[in-house]
C-alpha cells in the first residue's frame, strides 16, 4: 500500500526567514527586525535583513518547486510587510508582493497554503503590550479579515497561528526567540490566552469570508512512541504525550500539544494537575473559549521527535528508554526518532477526532558543495525514508493523514541559529544567493512521483 491516492506533497517556509527585503517598499519593522539585531541574540549576530532574498527571488524558488513536483507550498505572510504598525493603514506594495506570489503558485500549478503568523510580530503592537495586550488578539483579526478578502478568489487553504508554544514559551519564557523577554507564569498564561483568541477569530473571519476555506493551525510539542501498535494506545504513552512533568523536571513544560489544542478543539483548557498554569484557567471568560474553540478542518503538526518508551520490566505499564551512548542525532542535535510520526498523528487524531496534516518535518545537516559541484546528502534521505516510512504506516492504520510538508524548502535564517543549521530541500549559498536543488530535492521528487509506493 501507499499513500492515499488524493495525498497532498509539499513544502513550507515562513516569511522572516526567507524573504529579506526588510527594509523595502513600506514595510514595517517586527519584533525579529530588532531582536536579530541586538547582540549576543543568534548565531554570530545573523539577522534576516535579506535571508534568502525570497522577496527578489520567489519566481526561482517556484521555478524549482515545479521542477521537483511540489503541488503545495506552505509559506507565511508578513504581518508588518502588509499593515506596517499592525492596524490601520495597509502597505499595497507588500500586498502585491504576495499578488505576485500567489499568482506565480497558480500558474505553476502550486496550490498556495497560507499561515497567518509564523513569529514575525509588528514591532509597533509589541511596543502597545504586544500579546500581553488583548487587543493585539483584535488586531491580528483585521489582518485576517484583510488577508482572507484579499485572496479569497484564489486562496481556501489556511492556517492561523504556527506554534504559540514558541512564539510564547521561547519568545517570553526563556528569552531565545524574540521578543526576548523573560515573563511571569500568569503573564506567559495570559500573552498564551491572547495568541489563541487571535486563532479564533481569525477562524471566524476567514469562514465567514471564505465558506468552502480549509482551516487548520500548527501545533509543537511533546510526543511519546513505542515499537509496539496495539489495537489499544497504551494509557502511559497517553499520559506522557499530553500531560506536563512538574517544571524542576522539564523547564519547558509548555511545550506540550494541549495547552493549545484543549481549548482550540474542546473549549476548555485541560486538566493537567502539575502545569503552573493551571490556577489561572479559572479566571477565563467563557465567552473567550467560545470564540477560541471555532470549528477547524484539521490539526496541523510540526513533527522532529519523540521521547521513545519500553514496557517495564516487572509489571504493566511503560517507562521512558534512556538514551544509549552513541544515539542518532542531527546536526541541530535532536534526537532522531522515526517512531513519533507513526505514534503522533495517531496520539493527536485519537484525542480530537481531526485530520491530521504534517505542517513541518525535516532535519538539520552539515550541508555543503562537493567539488562536483552538487549538494549530497544521504543522511537527510535517510531520516525522511525512516520517517516517512512511519507515516505511511499511520495512513494503512487509517490514521487521517491528509498532507505532508517538509521543512523546509530552501535552507533560511533558523531563528536564534541564524544560518549555521541547514534544512532545506534546496541549498542557499549565502554569499551570493544561489540555490543549488541537493541529492535529497530529488529523491523527494521520486517519493511525490510515486506517493511514496516505494517508501
Amino acid at each position: 500500500m501507499s499513500f492515499p491516492k488524493v495525498f497532498m506533497w509539499g513544502a513550507a517556509s515562513a516569511s522572516y526567514q526567507i524573504e529579506g527585503g526588510a527594509y523595502e517598499d513600506g514595510k514595517g519593522l517586527s519584533i525579529w527586525d530588532k531582536f536579530s539585531h541586538e547582540p549576543g541574540k543568534t548565531y554570530e549576530g545573523h539577522n534576516g535583513d535579506i535571508a534568502c532574498d525570497s522577496y527578489h527571488r520567489f519566481e526561482e524558488d517556484l521555478d524549482l518547486m515545479q521542477s521537483m513536483g511540489i503541488r503545495h507550498y506552505r509559506f507565511s505572510i508578513s504581518w508588518p510587510r502588509v499593515i506596517p504598525e499592525g492596524t490601520g493603514q495597509v502597505n499595497e506594495a507588500g500586498l502585491a508582493y504576495y499578488d505576485q506570489l500567489v499568482e506565480g503558485c497558480l500558474k505553476r500549478g502550486i496550490e498556495p497554503w497560507i499561515t497567518l503568523f509564523h513569529w514575525d510580530l509588528p514591532l509597533a503592537l509589541y511596543h502597545r503590550g504586544g500579546w500581553l495586550n488583548r487587543d493585539t488578539a483584535y488586531a491580528f483579526a483585521e489582518y485576517a479579515r484583510l488577508i482572507a478578502g484579499h485572496f479569497k478568489e484564489k486562496v481556501t487553504r489556511y492556517m492561523t497561528i504556527n506554534e504559540p508554544q514558541c512564539i510564547i514559551g521561547m519568545g517570553h519564557g526563556t528569552g531565545l526567540h524574540a521578543p526576548g523577554t523573560l515573563l511571569s507564569e500568569e503573564d506567559m498564561f495570559l500573552s498564551w490566552h491572547h495568541v489563541l483568541l487571535a486563532h479564533g477569530l481569525a477562524v471566524k473571519v476567514i469562514r465567514d469570508m471564505i465558506p468552502d476555506s480549509m482551516i487548520g493551525l500548527a501545533s509543537t510539542g511533546a510526543l511519546a512512541y513505542t515499537d509496539k501498535k496495539d489495537i489499544e494506545t497504551p494509557e502511559d504513552l497517553v499520559k506522557a504525550s499530553f500531560l506536563s512533568l512538574p517544571k524542576n523536571q522539564n523547564p519547558g513544560w509548555y511545550f506540550n500539544h494541549q495547552w493549545f489544542l484543549d481549548p482550540c478543539i474542546f473549549g476548555h483548557y485541560p486538566e493537567d494537575p502539575e502545569s503552573v498554569w493551571t490556577p489561572y484557567k479559572n479566571d477565563v471568560d467563557p465567552e473567550d473559549l467560545k470564540i477560541i474553540s471555532q470549528p477547524i478542518d484539521f490539526i496541523g503538526l510540526n513533527i522532529y521527535n519523540g521521547s521513545e518508551m519500553i514496557p517495564k520490566k516487572e509489571g504493566p505499564g511503560y517507562v521512558y528508554a534512556p538514551k544509549y551512548p552513541g544515539y542518532p542525532r542531527t546536526a541541530l542535535k535532536w534526537p532522531v526518532t522515526p517512531g513519533v510520526m507513526y505514534w503522533g498523528p495517531r496520539l493527536i487524531h485519537e484525542r480530537y477526532g481531526l485530520p491530521v496534516i504534517i505542517t513541518e518535518n525535516g532535519q538539520s545537516c552539515n550541508d555543503k558543495i562537493y567539488l562536483d559541484g552538487k549538494v549530497h546528502d544521504p543522511d537527510r534521505i535517510d531520516f525522511l525514508a525512516r520517517y516517512l516510512g512511519e507515516l505511511k504506516k499511520a495512513c494503512e492504520d487509517d490514521i487521517p493523514v491528509l498532507a505532508y510538508f517538509h521543512w523546509a524548502l530552501t535552507d533560511n535564517f533558523e531563528w536564534y541559529s541564524g544560518y549555521d543549521d541547514r534544512f532545506g530541500l534546496i541549498y542557499l549559498d549565502y554569499r551570493d544567493g544561489s540555490r543549488i536543488p541537493k541529492d535529497s530535492a530529488l529523491w523527494y521528487k521520486d517519493v511525490i512521483m510515486g506517493n511514496g509506493e516505494d517508501l
